[in-house]
């Protein structure tokens, strides 16, 4: 049997989350993975969970812009949509290792997600 590619992984991991079925997301990633998100350094599978599984329900839609692999990094691009926000890009770059998200990196603007703020 032929294991995924990088990039297959990766993309299957965040058709995953984005669809709100997280125990398939966390079928893919590594038990002791290590995540830097705005604001927050996560370790460990558990952390990781409770922090992509509190943001799911708040996706009502998901624009992809692009994905790339090189070797064993993937970068996804895209737009996730909530109440919030239509347009505030997010990007993850994953390290896979032994056909596992080991590393990620979460780069999103927090505010954009947020609450409004009354001016």
């Amino acid at each position: 049997m032929t294991q995924p590619s990088a990039y297959g992984i990766g993309h299957d991991y965040h058709r995953a989350w984005t669809s709100g079925d997280i125990d398939r997301a966390m079928t893919l990633v590594a038990d002791d993975i290590v995540c830097r998100a705005p604001g927050e350094d996560l370790t460990g599978k558990d952390a990781y969970r409770e922090f992509i599984g509190g943001f799911a329900p708040a996706l009502t839609g998901l624009t992809d812009i692009a994905g790339f692999a090189d070797g064993e990094r993937v970068a996804l691009f895209y737009y996730p949509q909530t109440a919030a926000t239509a347009s505030a890009p997010a990007a993850e770059c994953f390290a896979i290792r032994d056909g596992k998200i080991a590393e990620s990196v979460l780069i999103f603007d927090r505010l954009s997600f947020g609450p409004p703020v009354d001016a």
